[in-house]
């Protein structure tokens, strides 16, 4: 009789437990989430002028015209359009830097930073641990100021000072890096 009362014991506290945990906690998270910060639990989302969603502040998008800002190369198809699977897939190649394919395809994207006038910095040459990395060093940034310039008839000046209003400092002042995040510069230059 006393086995049958200790299954039926453990059996209510496991039940219990994971109406906790399965259910009630992460219901509580989700209501915590879109009350106080809604952007950030919805993702992060970007909106255009016209109210349309065109990405989000946390994931990478790759942008070849020579009027906007270019992003740091991914090893990844990221997953844009209408059409667009989403893979749901991200990292590193994960080649060694003795690897030919890696040098090959350094030398191509040095060769074509360079015909494109921008002096290569590691940041877009190199992808970043998950291959979705929305930022570059305002240094990347600089290296493409005349490169976007002309391509848009603006000034340098202009484009400098946009890369200037659009640098984020560390995370609390001392972790990580100064970056910008490419697709809230090129949204704003479309604005110019």
């Amino acid at each position: 009789m006393t086995l049958i009362k200790d299954m039926l014991i453990g059996l209510r506290s496991t039940l219990i437990l994971w109406v906790i945990t399965a259910v009630i906690y992460p219901f509580f998270i989700l209501f915590i989430g879109q009350v106080f910060v809604p952007n950030i639990a919805n993702g992060s989302l970007i909106q255009n002028q016209g109210g349309e969603v065109v990405g989000s502040a946390l994931i990478g998008q790759e942008f070849t015209e020579p009027g906007y800002f270019w992003s740091r190369p991914s090893v990844i198809n990221y997953s844009q359009g209408e059409d667009a699977q989403p893979t749901g897939v991200s990292g590193a190649s994960n080649l060694a830097p003795s690897n030919p394919e890696l040098m090959t395809r350094i030398t191509e994207e040095i060769a074509d930073l360079t015909v494109a006038g921008v002096n290569p910095t590691g940041d877009l040459l190199y992808s970043s641990g998950s291959g979705l990395d929305p930022h570059i060093t305002p240094e990347a940034a600089q290296v493409q100021v005349q490169r976007v310039a002309t391509a848009r008839g603006l000034s340098p000046s202009q484009i400098e000072d946009l890369i200037s209003n659009h640098i984020e400092s560390r995370f609390l002042g001392i972790f990580g890096e100064p970056g910008v995040n490419v697709l809230k510069l090129n949204l704003e230059l479309d604005q110019l």
